[in-house]
């Protein structure tokens, strides 16, 4: 407790401190009066290690340049599970914070034992720690302070005056590396005696390695290693090994089959089954049309392609079996403890005996080929016992291997009255599971472990719990306060297309169906867009983030003849940030995004300019996946597999984008980095249909797709 300082008691620990309660696992300190900070959420360009570097900072009572940010470790740090669905400074805030003021008490202790004084006469601020004229330091006071101990649900968590440092805009701690081209990402990654390995893949899904002629590889200094149909070679020199797979490719013989839909009819392969019904919601008997002369229905099909993560960098993985019996990994997973779980679950061993090191790259929103590229590099390097082997996957490998963000198709329906205001909905999507990450359904979930000659089995991707957002119907459950309302889901349970979790999951199609019906509804009822929204929405909190979005948009004023403006909102899984984006669309011989309006209430802010960097990244990414994006393939292989074939948006077609924060005082912190998804492809659709008067309800909203739309309505 410390002297200029409210105190309250904690009582009960944070959930995630709890589960990991020694404090050495979250806090060290040194001699040299840094302090090492380690949580068990990953950094992959979010920022919040910057953002929880801030937090620890204010609560320690020391200077955000003494704090260092250390990679999560299996052995060495807190397990926090997935960094994933917005919610790590949520999870990880509250723990980081409690743990740092425990160690600050520990701290401040010591000083008033020393000096013989009681700790309410010690303060510590910009890292020294103070009673009366006397002062030490953090690393002062290191070696006589045990961290080893669990944390005290009794102890006190101090509370300064004002945050220093929580609330502004501190710059990113891992910039500067990255913008001066420094060694940070997993990439760069070199250890003593480091070999490079390389994957040999598989043609098709499913294919079946029959003959591999290794005589194409004679001259080369590299090994094969083949188990199955699994093949890959390691070797001394990178270049060598990247030319040995390619010799192999044209020396093997696989067995293939015609196993995938066909990519034109989605709608019939996803409502094909079996599937699981997901009953979401089922409220009060709505009225039926016919039943009185004042209601009519309206009815709304949408549609989303398989979209690829994409990641400018390919993924990467590196591992080492030590001589003492251990294995060392190191990878950008998004789960190190579930990837070590699964890691040990597929090749027999002791996940005690497995340490797993996060190694940061670039940034995927989701499950990529991170995991599966690090048990590619396990086995490999189960070849040279003692020496690390490198693996990095091909622009092909990782644009048709990497899980998929699942195809979606979802019908909508209104009842409404005979002005227009709905009187019940009715809502059913269906799509391939959210999850396949290590550990989904009880097996590893990697994608080398199918093609061993002991394949491990991989089942259709699962859905998160409903109580964490769900996958297929997450966003499903509109905002808006309707009087009957029905949401079903359906997943499919078999599928030859590998699936998991994409940025917001099955919220970005979601919110795009259901905001994308809003405004067909504003129309046949001649209502404007926002007007209509209002009507339907009593929630204060999303009422003021749609009228703020909408005022600094300029709504409401006249745009140019081929231009149009439209609007998207929704509150992230029901209970998260609200984002309303407001688009402004050109659309004469190509649609071009001009401007996008967005307006956030993410709760508490750590970092303003960070919620603004998510806000800007996710509402980039939406809109490239709105215009452009689609996994392209034919009944037996991927064929989307360069730039070229599966196009992103372009730094010349990125729009102007401005974010208004909407902050409501005392409210916790809500997440940021996926809140813009869904709504700026609804306000992107809905923008492209007021300037021509056309919908096209099947994304991406290509020019051919709008042409197509066109077509349809004037037939």
């Amino acid at each position: 407790m410390t002297a200029g300082h409210e105190t309250v008691r904690i009582n009960q620990l944070p959930k995630d401190l709890e589960a990991n309660p020694i404090l050495s696992r979250w806090v060290t300190v040194n001699a040299d009066d840094t302090i090492g900070v380690r949580v068990g959420k990953v950094e992959f360009g979010q920022g919040i290690l910057t953002a929880l570097a801030q937090i620890a900072a204010d609560e320690l009572g020391v200077g955000l340049d003494q704090v260092r940010m250390l990679p999560p470790n299996t052995r060495y740090g807190p397990d926090q599970g997935l960094t994933s669905g917005s919610m790590s400074i949520v999870h990880s805030g509250p723990s980081l914070r409690a743990a740092c003021a425990q160690v600050r008490v520990r701290f401040v202790a010591e000083a008033a034992r020393r000096w013989d004084v009681g700790v309410q006469e010690v303060t510590v601020r910009q890292g020294r720690i103070s009673g009366g004229e006397r002062t030490t330091s953090y690393g002062a006071l290191a070696a006589a302070v045990d961290l080893d101990v669990p944390a005290d649900p009794e102890a006190p968590l101090t509370q300064g005056d004002r945050p220093v440092f929580a609330g502004t805009s501190s710059p990113r701690v891992d910039l500067p590396d990255k913008i001066a081209g420094r060694p940070r990402y997993i990439h760069d990654l070199r250890l003593p005696g480091q070999l490079y390995g390389r994957v040999l893949r598989p043609p098709s899904p499913g294919a079946i390695l029959r003959q591999v002629d290794t005589s194409r590889l004679d001259g080369m200094d590299v090994e094969v290693v083949r188990d199955g149909s699994f093949t890959g070679v390691i070797g001394a020199d990178e270049a060598e090994t990247m030319r040995a797979v390619a010799a192999l490719r044209d020396a093997t013989t696989w067995e293939e089959h015609d196993g995938l839909p066909d990519e034109d009819d989605l709608r019939t392969f996803l409502r094909s089954g079996p599937h699981e019904t997901i009953k979401v919601l089922a409220d009060e008997q709505p009225p039926s049309e016919g039943s009185s002369p004042e209601v009519r229905t309206l009815r709304a099909a949408y549609s989303r392609p398989f979209l690829a993560h994409a990641s400018m960098a390919p993924s990467c993985g590196v591992a080492r079996w030590n001589d003492d019996g251990t294995l060392s990994v190191w990878s950008h997973s998004q789960g190190i403890h579930n990837l070590r779980a699964a890691i040990a679950f597929a090749l027999d061993l002791d996940a005690q005996n497995i340490e797993v090191e996060h190694a940061e790259s670039a940034g995927c929103y989701g499950h990529n080929a991170a995991d599966d590229a690090a048990f590619d590099a396990v086995l490999l390097a189960r070849r040279v016992p003692g020496r690390p082997v490198h693996v990095q996957w091909s622009r092909s490998d990782e644009l048709t291997w990497s899980p998929f963000g699942s195809a979606m198709s979802a019908d909508v329906e209104a009842i409404v009255d005979d002005s227009g205001v709905v009187r019940s909905w009715r809502y059913d999507v269906w799509s391939q599971g959210h999850t396949s990450r290590p550990g989904y359904r009880g097996v590893p979930g990697l994608l080398a472990g199918a093609y061993l000659e002991r394949p491990l089995n991989q089942p259709a991707a699962a859905d998160p719990p409903l109580a964490n957002g769900g996958g297929t119907i997450r966003n499903a459950v509109p905002i808006y306060d309707f009087p009957a309302r029905r949401v079903t889901g359906h997943r499919l349970l078999e599928t030859p297309i590998r699936s998991s979790a994409i940025r917001s999951l099955g919220a970005f199609m979601n919110v795009f169906a259901i905001e994308s019906f809003m405004d067909e509804l504003a129309l046949a009822a001649g209502v404007d867009p926002l007007a209509y929204r209002l009507t339907h929405l009593g929630d204060a909190r999303g009422r003021k983030v749609l009228e703020t979005a909408a005022k600094a948009a300029g709504w409401g004023t006249p745009v140019p003849d081929d231009r149009g403006r439209g609007i998207g909102f929704a509150r992230y899984k029901g209970k998260g940030a609200y984002c309303a984006v407001v688009a402004e669309v050109e659309a004469e011989q190509e649609v071009r995004v001009r401007r996008l309006t967005i307006a956030v209430d993410v709760g508490q802010v750590v970092n303003p300019d960070g919620v603004r960097n998510q806000i800007e990244g996710g509402a980039v990414q939406a809109a490239s996946w709105t215009l452009k994006e689609r996994v392209r393939f034919d009944r037996r292989r991927i064929t989307s597999d360069t730039w070229e074939s599966y196009p992103i948006l372009r730094f010349s077609e990125t729009p102007e984008i401005s974010v208004e924060l909407v902050e409501e005082p005392g409210t916790p912190p809500m997440g940021a980095g996926e809140a813009a998804q869904g709504p700026t492809a609804a306000a992107i659709a809905n923008a492209i249909a007021a300037a021509i008067g056309v919908r096209a309800r099947d994304l991406p909203l290509t020019s051919a797709a709008i042409v197509a739309a066109i077509e349809a309505s004037a037939s």
